[in-house]
This record gives structure tokens, sequence and C-alpha cells, in this order.
């Protein structure tokens, strides 16, 4: 019997033996999406990112339905989320090779990566200006209290919503995401004082943060 619950367990790890699927889980924690939607957003051409989907259904990960022609992901609950979160924390605590390539993708030497903790106090005390790089969807869909949205694509030509005497801190899908590096690279270039935030909206949603907009999976 319990030979038989390990291999029924080791099939959700099976599931995650894929850096693509761990991608798509990411784009799931920030709201339901339909296929073409992550396949688009995850860099995939449709007929790897459904294979990957089902594979993810059969794992129990995520769900599916119909709306009309498309048919819509969402992950079975947020401690999806945490499961994705734990990995990634783990990998890089024990594995030199994530650190470095996580250090690599940073925008300076001189980045602060501001906790949670540290975060949310300098917005409520007004200290920082709080922005979500992410597309204008997924911010609709749960956003930190406080953050505005301007998505990367748009940052450039929208700079004046910006104050320039305050400092930015951005953030984005989650740790790994590179939206919000991107942002500050650009904020930086244009004179701004930005930085990052330590995680985005997968490890906030995993520790159970309050997100604005946002309904919990159950």
């Amino acid at each position: 019997m319990a030979d038989r619950v390990f291999e029924e367990i080791a099939r959700t790890g099976k599931a995650l033996t894929s850096g693509s699927r761990l991608k798509l889980l990411q784009l799931l924690t920030q709201g339901e999406r339909s296929v073409q939607d992550l396949a688009a957003a995850a860099s995939l051409n449709l007929t790897t990112a459904s294979a990957h989907l089902q594979a993810l259904r059969s794992a129990g990960l995520v769900t599916s339905r119909r709306e009309g022609t498309r048919v819509v992901y969402r992950t079975t609950g947020d401690d999806v989320a945490l499961l994705l979160t734990v990995l990634s924390r783990v990998a890089e605590a024990h594995r030199p090779e994530v650190r470095a390539e996580y250090a690599a993708s940073l925008p300076a030497d001189d980045l602060t990566l501001l906790s949670r903790a540290e975060l949310l106090a300098a917005s409520e005390a007004g200290r920082v200006v709080v922005l979500d790089v992410r597309p204008t969807d997924e911010y609709d869909a749960g956003h930190l209290p406080g953050a505005i949205s301007i998505p990367l694509p748009e940052l450039a030509d929208r700079l004046a919503e910006i104050p320039a005497d305050t400092e930015v801190v951005a953030y984005c899908r989650g740790r790994n995401c590179v939206l919000s590096h991107d942002a500050v690279r650009l904020l930086r270039a244009e004179g701004y004082r930005a930085d990052l935030a330590e995680e985005g909206i997968a490890e906030w949603i995993a520790d159970g943060v309050r997100m604005s907009g946002r309904t919990a999976l159950r």
C-alpha cells in the first residue's frame, strides 16, 4: 500500500520535470488563461503548450473548462503556487547553478532586493511607488495592495505617471520573472531610483498574502 502511495505522489513530481511546465504554472498562478494565451506568454507553439497542460492536468495540478471554442486553464488550488515556490526555494538554496543563473539575470550590481515586509512597510508609509509590470489582465486578477499597473511594454511611454522624486520598486509574476528586471533597467536608464521586490505574485499567493481583486482558489 505505501509503495503505491509513493508511486502516485511521484506522478506529481514527474509533471514538474520540465522548465516549460513550471513556467506555465507560474503563469497560471496569476489567474486563469486560455491555451492560446498561455502558449503566447510562454513562447511555446500551441501543440506543445497543450501537451504540457495535459500532463499538468493529469497530475492534478491544473483543471480546465470550455469557453466557447477556447479551453481555459487554472490551477487547482493556491497550494499549487506553494508547491512551485517551495521547489524554487529548495533548488536555489541547494544548487549553486540556480543561484548563479538568478544572480546573472539581475539588472544591476548595486540593486536592493526588498523583502515582503520591507516593501509593504515602505508602501504603506508612502516611501516607494510599487510598480506592477505584468499585463493588465494579470493585474486585474490580483495584485499587491497599493501597486500601480504599468505593463512593461507601455512603461517607456508612461514614465510621466511615476513621480521622479520617489523610489520605484517593481515586481511581476514571481521571483524568477524578468519583466520586473527589465523595468528596473529602463527606469534606472531614465534617472529613476529603482529596485526590485524580492518576490512576486506566486510567492505571495503561496504564503497567503492578501491580494487586491483576487478570490482564493478552493
